[in-house]
């Protein structure tokens, strides 16, 4: 299944981004909002995972600590401010702006915009790293584990009765065997990925199966649908490698009964991910298919989805009418309360984790549409240079005939050192800006904070999440300012963008 959420969604973290001027002479701390509509905060907003955040830094302190963009629902968005000319002085010119899942659900986990890896994921035991891919088990495995080994403890009492008490440590050897045959499904989704050249963030097994976490969309159809069959593909074969290996063995054995259930579960992995809607493997073919037929993969996306959707419903309904009428082999027996309530509570359980996927397949998918609208050249603010010991008010003053919105601090030569915070601005009354110095007031440039004015979309957001910050020194391909970008300026921007229907 595809259970993304993720990532992506430009977040400040300020409960409210400064949008006002600090002072008569403090130039704009927010973006001109254009008229426009509203966005509908109940109309499937975005759900990436990590969430950038800026805090302020009232008391102009120095020590400003921050997070990148992630996109949550928010207001308008902000447009391009600088001057006439496009530029500041001394600064160069500005062009014109211009996850499947299985049953055990197998799947490949998509949508939010890639993440970097500063850190493990994480996301329970780490368990080894096939392929150089971290393989964890959530501790929701532990209760299925369980389960699975009581229920089919139970199976094995009237099957095997002599057994005993040790039909438990069979179970429990079944539950293991069958999620590593989840493991194989989900490691033919890693192979796949990593052929394409598509990075894969980990695999995870976890309750009702496993998820192949890849960060990046295929480029084709053809590689869509491919990336999606394979593991429906692999669990066949191993269903068939148990049957042929429950040919030479006695019926009635515990070796006969391990293999006949591990047949049994791996065609039903199968079979149940070969169903045509997301966020299952079968809906990544379908929309691979309405994909390739339309040219457009969001048509693809949203046909799957309505599919996928189609099939919670006739889940939640249709399963515990089948296992009630023995056609799931309950053998037509006539079945108890707590039975009933169990096949009823299975259903919804499977029908909430598809509907769910499909709906987050729709959302991520509705992002990377807009992701390409995010361009650092048309979000950087107009910055004017000063140097060190300039005073607070004679450096608005100059931002303000210049019609700029940030201060960037530099050395003699002109080279940028630092770049004087929005946030701590505001905390300097006006009555003191004559005798505070903008260095007092600045965040020393990293490599990380200096980027490209070409970046946009997915790689402008890895830029910002690499180095959480505020601002950002916008350059040229030849070294020269731009200006300053605001993680909040990106933010708003987004949430502009994820607000207008998708053609």
């Amino acid at each position: 299944m595809d259970v993304s959420g993720g990532s992506g969604q430009p977040r400040s973290g300020n409960d409210e981004p400064a949008e006002h001027p600090a002072g008569p002479t403090a130039p704009a701390t927010g973006p001109t909002d254009h008229p426009g509509p509203e966005p509908d905060r109940h109309e499937e907003p975005a759900a990436p995972q990590d969430r950038p955040h800026a805090d302020r830094d009232p008391d102009g302190d120095g020590d400003s600590r921050a997070g990148t963009p992630r996109p949550e629902p928010g207001t308008t968005g902000p447009t391009d401010t600088h001057g006439p000319d496009g530029r500041a002085p001394g600064t160069a010119p500005h062009p014109d702006p211009s996850e499947h899942r299985s049953l055990a659900h197998s799947g490949i986990a998509k949508g939010e915009p890639p993440q970097p890896r500063p850190k493990e994921p994480g996301g329970g035991i780490l368990m080894g790293r096939p392929f150089g891919v971290p393989v964890y088990v959530a501790p929701s495995w532990f209760l299925v584990a369980a389960l699975i080994t009581w229920v089919f403890g139970g199976q094995l009492e009237r099957v095997l009765p002599e057994l005993g008490a040790a039909r438990y440590l069979v179970s429990l050897f079944f539950a293991v065997a069958f999620y590593a045959s989840v493991l194989v499904h989900e490691l033919a989704h890693t192979v796949a990925a990593i052929r394409f050249r598509l990075p894969v963030r980990r695999i995870q097994l976890q309750f009702f199966g496993g998820v192949s976490e890849i960060e990046k969309e295929a480029e084709t159809p053809g590689r869509e649908f491919l990336l999606a069959f394979v593991g429906p593909l692999l669990s066949l074969v191993l269903a068939g490698l148990f049957y042929l290996a429950l040919k030479p063995v006695e019926p009635g054995t515990v070796p006969g009964v391990l293999l006949a259930g591990l047949m049994a579960s791996n065609l039903i992995v199968a079979i149940f991910n070969l169903l045509p809607g997301l966020p299952l493997d079968g809906g990544r073919m379908l929309r691979a298919v309405v994909w390739k037929i339309t040219g457009k993969p969001m048509t693809g996306t949203v046909a799957a989805a309505w599919v996928g959707r189609a099939l919670a419903v006739c889940v939640l309904i249709g399963l515990p009418l089948l296992n009630q009428s023995g056609a799931l082999g309950g053998g037509g027996e006539e079945t108890g309360g707590m039975d009933t309530v169990t096949d009823a509570l299975l259903a919804a359980i499977l029908a909430a984790i598809i509907w769910t996927g499909a709906g987050n397949s729709l959302r991520m998918a509705r992002l990377r549409e807009h992701l390409p609208e995010l361009r650092a050249r048309t979000l950087t603010r107009r910055a004017v240079p000063v140097e060190t010991d300039t005073p607070l008010s004679e450096a608005l003053r100059r931002a303000n005939a210049a019609g700029a919105r940030a201060l960037v601090v530099v050395d003699a030569d002109g080279h940028p050192l630092s770049l004087v915070r929005e946030a701590a601005i505001v905390g300097v009354p006006e009555h003191r800006r004559p005798w505070v110095a903008v260095s007092g007031l600045a965040q020393d440039l990293t490599d990380g904070m200096r980027v490209s004015a070409e970046l946009a979309g997915e790689e402008l957001l890895d830029a910002l999440r690499a180095t959480p910050a505020t601002e950002y020194l916008v350059v040229e391909e030849t070294g020269e300012i731009y200006g300053v970008l605001s993680a909040a300026d990106v933010e708003r921007a987004f949430v502009k963008a994820m607000a207008r229907p998708t053609p």
